[in-house]
């Protein structure tokens, strides 16, 4: 048995001094991907047609990603990864999986707010957070800020997801950074006890709850409602219509937006590849079908919404960086800990 061990540790070892000798860039970019939508694969064969370069995609989970890089640390095969939510990539960031990218072009395609300030991701798209209200039940010249929904009137009314979801995580951020702590934990503890219901399931199930009338208002992110209205299923297009969309926080500091997002891994094989897979994202072809197909907000400001987005009008985002969001993180996982938010 011991033999066999030493055996197997040393063709481990081989093979790891193999592929670090092997690691020459080559004519292909692997990607690591927490997004799943059919958007995202026709830019991956489109980015291949354009350049010759193959796109190797691996998908899971944020968590499950981020711990694969872990665990394969300088002999990942990775080159970009892929994720939603300005908190896992700052995540990412701090465990050291990323590296810093410096490009004209991403930098003239993508705002600075929508990119992390030394380089290490940049966002490709972002969503509102918005208040999916129900047209039969609320009129929305009753509603106004984040805030307001601690008010008495909306006792019973509010669905939203649990506080594991990062989603929360990055609007309680938010809010840390607009009031401070203590002001967090106050609106925390305040809409908890106007819920509806103990909070749980998807963005798609708090739009079903507002429908079928266990709430009135639920906080979620807008693509969700206008994948919901092109779905194929009947039942979901139904839910996706009996709901408003309403953007708070209009006459101060404006709603909460974030991203999805990438990132050149800190190990990359094919680092000139990933920066151009990144560059190809920000331009305008891709950001066109991000924007039409999966109803995300471009990020390049010379791109057109798309029109069912164009008919919820335009609206004043939080002009935070969203660095922000992620740095405040473990402060929002406390706080939500702290007011007993499941």
């Amino acid at each position: 048995m011991r033999q066999n061990f030493k055996l197997f540790a040393a063709f481990f070892v081989f093979g790891t001094l193999f592929w670090g000798c092997n690691r020459a860039e080559k004519n292909e970019v692997n990607v690591y991907t927490h997004r799943h939508y059919e958007a995202d694969q026709q830019l991956f064969d489109a980015f291949a047609e354009k350049t010759g370069i193959k796109v190797n995609v691996v998908s899971a989970s944020a968590d499950e990603l981020i711990q694969k890089l872990e665990l394969e640390g300088a002999s990942s095969p990775a080159d970009v990864l892929i994720t939603v939510d300005a908190g896992r990539l700052h995540r990412a960031k701090a465990k050291d999986l990323l590296q810093t990218v410096s490009s004209e072009e991403l930098e003239k395609n993508i705002p600075a707010k929508f990119r992390e300030p030394e380089g290490y991701w940049f966002g490709l798209t972002y969503r509102a957070r918005v208040l999916a209200y129900s047209k039969e039940r609320v009129n929305p010249e009753d509603l106004s800020t984040y805030e307001a929904l601690t008010e008495p009137q909306w006792k019973g009314k509010i669905l939203t997801r649990s506080s594991e979801n990062i989603y929360n995580q990055s609007l309680l951020a938010s809010i840390i950074a607009a009031h401070g702590e203590q002001g967090a934990e106050d609106w925390a503890a305040g809409l908890l006890a106007n819920m509806g219901r103990d909070p749980k399931g998807s963005d798609r199930d708090q739009i079903k709850g507002v429908a079928s009338g266990e709430g009135d208002i639920a906080i979620v992110n807008t693509y969700y409602i206008g994948l919901m209205l092109h779905d194929s299923n009947e039942e979901e297009r139904k839910a996706g219509e009996k709901v408003g969309v309403f953007f708070p926080n209009q006459n101060d500091r404006g709603t909460h937006i974030n991203v999805s997002g990438a990132g050149v891994t800190k190990h990359a094989p094919n680092r000139e590849n990933a920066i151009k897979l990144l560059e190809f994202l920000s331009q305008q072809e891709a950001q066109k079908v991000l924007a039409e197909i999966n109803f995300e907000y471009p990020v390049n400001p010379t791109v057109s919404m798309s029109e069912l987005l164009q008919n919820w009008g335009s609206f004043k985002s939080d002009e935070i960086n969203l660095s922000v969001l992620g740095e405040r993180n473990n402060d929002a996982v406390v706080i939500f800990d702290r007011v007993g938010w499941k």
